[in-house]
Parts: C-alpha cells; structure tokens; sequence
C-alpha cells in the first residue's frame, strides 16, 4: 500500500514515522510512505493556500486550487483502488471497521486541514469522505492522519510479525456464541504467577484450550455489557 499524506506542515511527521513499526514498515517495502507539503502547490511565492471566508467569520479557510493540483499530482501515479479522505473534526467517527476497510485500498491520500477549515468545494468534489478521530477539535490534522496511519499501517501482512496479532484485539470483529461481535479484548496476563497478592486466573493455567476460550469469551461479554 501507498499512503499519501497533504499538510502545512510536513516536519511534524519526521519523528513518529521515523520510530517502530512504521519505520520497519516502510525499510520492508511493505508500506510506501510519503508527505507532501501543500505549499508546493501555493498561489504566489509567499506560499499562500488559504484566504478569508466569504460572507465573514472567524479564520481562515485552505483555497481549492492548490488542494486541487496537490491531489492531481498524486493521482497521476495509476492504481487499482484510491480513497482519498479528509481529515476534518465534522466528519464520521473513525472506528476498527473503517480502518479495517481502508486497509484494503492500494492508495490512500490524506488531507491534513488547518487553520478553520477547508472551502466546501473541496468537500463536496474533491475527496471520497471526511474522518473524525473523535468529537473534539485538534489545531490541525496531523495529528488525526497520523492515527489513521498507524491504524491502518498495522493491519497490513507482515507489519506486525505475526499477522494473528491484528485479528484477535479490542475492536476487531470475533465470534461469540456463534455471533459476530465487536467490543474490548479479554484480559491477559503474563509472568509472575502472583504479584502482591494480585494471582493470574487459574483457568488461563490450565493448559484447557476450550475452557480457555470459554472464559476468554465470557470476560469480553462482561466488557461489552458495561
């Protein structure tokens, strides 16, 4: 997969996408990464892209024409399946089931806003949907595209090590009771066996991989029902 990610500021990704899993991701050919600077595409040599709303208001707005010959240069690179998406607190929640389906495109194009937001044209003719990471407004899309990112980069084969890791997680779709289901992992634990008092479950010792499976179910029904 190729993900490319449009902002005003492109320095704000050189350390997270330089760490871990990304990283690995990217030195594996596995994910193509790459930050373009939307004032490559600015009107005038003073790297406009942004101008005051018509009919009043507070801030300033990101213009359509460089939004427009950003994305026109990125989609000269022909591929099966594209989404490009804008990263906008208005726009639907983000959650493991949209991640999971952006996963499958070729290419994914993110657009970082800033400032009060993007001219509506840009919303209605330019891009596939908005995403919101959540209900609350950050002071730009950085941080959102790099959460969508990290997201999705995971999901693809070999990013993780193990591909199982990424199958069975808070979020992903499990069956339970013959029923397909979404919630919170079951809980885990690892070594020592007891630590100030506090013991690992006895079943999760047993060595019983039904009875394991049984208790791992019931713990995550107790997480969805809260």
């Amino acid at each position: 997969m190729k993900i490319d990610v449009i902002t005003l500021f492109p320095k704000m990704f050189e350390s997270p996408f330089n760490e871990s899993m990304i990283k690995r991701a990217v030195d594996n050919k596995i994910l193509k990464l790459k930050i373009h600077n939307l004032r490559d595409w600015a009107l005038d040599s003073y790297g406009t892209v942004d101008d005051k709303p018509f009919g009043g208001g507070v801030g300033m707005l990101i213009r359509p024409e460089p939004v427009y010959k950003a994305l026109e240069e990125v989609k000269k690179e022909k591929v099966k399946k594209r989404r490009i998406v804008l990263m906008s607190a208005k726009g639907k929640r983000l959650t493991q089931k949209k991640v999971e389906e952006l996963s499958k495109y070729d290419n994914l194009v993110l657009l970082a806003g800033h400032y009060e937001g993007f001219d509506q044209r840009i919303v209605d003719h330019m891009v596939d949907e908005e995403i919101s990471i959540g209900n609350y407004v950050l002071t730009g899309g950085e941080l959102a595209s790099m959460v969508v990112v990290d997201a999705v980069s995971r999901l693809m084969p070999g990013v993780l090590g193990k591909d199982e890791s990424s199958q069975v997680e808070s979020w992903s779709e499990v069956e339970i009771d013959n029923k397909k289901v979404r919630g919170p992992e079951y809980p885990q634990y690892t070594r020592p066996r007891e630590f100030m008092g506090h013991e690992v479950p006895e079943v999760l010792l047993s060595g019983d991989p039904k009875k394991i499976k049984e208790w791992q179910d019931k713990k995550m029904k107790e997480r969805l029902e809260k």
